[in-house]
């Protein structure tokens, strides 16, 4: 449990998207999610957005802010189909980011 307005990043990944970019966008967020378990991020709301975008350039090996390209590819998301591996960068800025930050905005329920 989070402290004081704070929220348990990982927390903001369930429940899974249902629509995707890509077929690596699961598994990014998969791993997203794991590597922010692991450890134990917490953050206020305002916080939040920095962090997150700071585990993806850790986890994805892209800044978000910066990188223009629209994908790329990561061999540990290919799991098999057309485009495996590749994670839609413009998926992650315009949907899946800011639907992570907008979780880490609710109030907690309860």
């Amino acid at each position: 449990m989070a402290h004081d307005g704070a929220v348990i990043l990982s927390d903001l990944f369930d429940p899974e998207p249902e629509v995707w970019g890509l077929r690596g966008d699961p598994y990014a967020w998969r791993a997203l999610r794991d590597h922010l378990a692991d450890a134990g991020a917490t953050a206020s709301a305002d916080e939040a957005p920095g962090l997150l975008r700071t585990a993806f350039e850790d986890v994805v090996g892209v800044d978000l802010d910066t990188d223009t390209r629209s994908q790329v590819y990561r061999e540990q998301y290919a799991h098999g189909g057309m485009s495996s591996g590749h994670v839609c960068l413009q998926t992650w800025r315009d949907r899946l980011m800011p639907l992570l930050v907008e979780r880490a905005r609710r109030p907690s329920a309860g």
